[in-house]
């Protein structure tokens, strides 16, 4: 049997439904032997416990042996699965389900996946493990990508990295609604980190080519500085601009690629750059 099975009875009945249901959601299935209803119902039942081992207790009563159990939930009607939380039944379904049904009626009340993730990566950041915990908010972010919270936790870990493009670029997409103290606190980082990265160098070099806008040498350069200056969007475009003219020029492509590596894992501007430089390649 699976671990988190269990059978009900009076004995285990406070453990399962008052304790346990503090931590994990308590599936509750009511049924009796001979009830071709309940018999088709029990393996969807097993399967769907199966798949949420971690937050899940499938609590199954034997409606002839419990009668007791069966008189406290008031239960009239087989097959019936009832939810239980925090000690409370919470929802129910009576009468035979499909396996789609039933899937449909859990989730509602089980933990979603992203939240698993969303905590983790909080959890890391504190750490100081940024690239693990970008890693983490990015699969959360991919998995829910209306949520305000993951966007928040996402933008601060880039500011943090550096990566101030990818951070504004998501700030962008947070409705007016879900504009908190989050996302003032985040704005006025990113303004005083683009203040930052506008350097002396950077600035002199912008001057020096834009009164020599085909010099591919001074491109190289200040895309050199630009990537140091987390400026990774800009720097990729510059060194683009020098591969399309001459693809072998100096370090441009070794340079590109090693900007590229360097992005943030799942970075669209990876992506979006690495198939423009391989549609030089080949």
């Amino acid at each position: 049997m699976q671990n988190n099975v269990v059978d009900i009875n009076l004995d285990n009945f406070q453990q399962v439904m008052l304790e346990d249901s503090q931590h994990k959601l308590i599936a509750v299935e009511f049924w009796q032997a001979g009830v071709e209803q309940c018999e088709q119902m029990a393996p969807i039942l097993a399967k769907l416990a199966g798949e949420h081992n971690q937050d899940l207790i499938l609590a199954r009563v034997n409606c002839e042996q419990q009668p007791e159990v069966v008189q406290q939930f008031g239960v009239r009607s087989l097959p019936t699965v009832m939810l239980v939380k925090n000690g409370q039944p919470i929802d129910g379904a009576v009468g035979p389900q499909t396996d789609a049904t039933l899937r449909e009626l859990l989730e509602k009340h089980l933990p979603k996946p992203e939240e698993a993730l969303f905590a983790q990566a909080n959890e890391i950041m504190l750490t100081g493990d940024l690239d693990r915990a970008a890693l983490l908010a990015k699969q959360a972010y991919d998995l829910n990508s209306d949520r305000a919270d993951i966007k928040y936790l996402l933008a601060d870990i880039y500011v943090q990295q550096g990566h101030i493009a990818q951070a504004k670029s998501l700030l962008e997409t947070i409705g007016l609604v879900d504009q908190d103290h989050n996302y003032q606190r985040l704005l006025g980082s990113i303004e005083l980190a683009e203040r930052a990265a506008d350097t002396p160098e950077i600035q002199a070099l912008q001057q020096e080519l834009a009164g020599n806008p085909d010099d591919n040498e001074l491109k190289v350069k200040l895309a050199v500085q630009l990537q140091q200056a987390k400026r990774n969007d800009e720097a990729l475009e510059l060194l683009f601009q020098v591969l399309k003219k001459d693809l072998n020029f100096g370090d441009a492509k070794k340079f590109a690629l090693d900007t590229i590596n360097a992005l943030p894992a799942g970075d669209p501007l990876a992506s979006q750059y690495r198939r423009k430089i391989y549609a030089l390649l080949y």
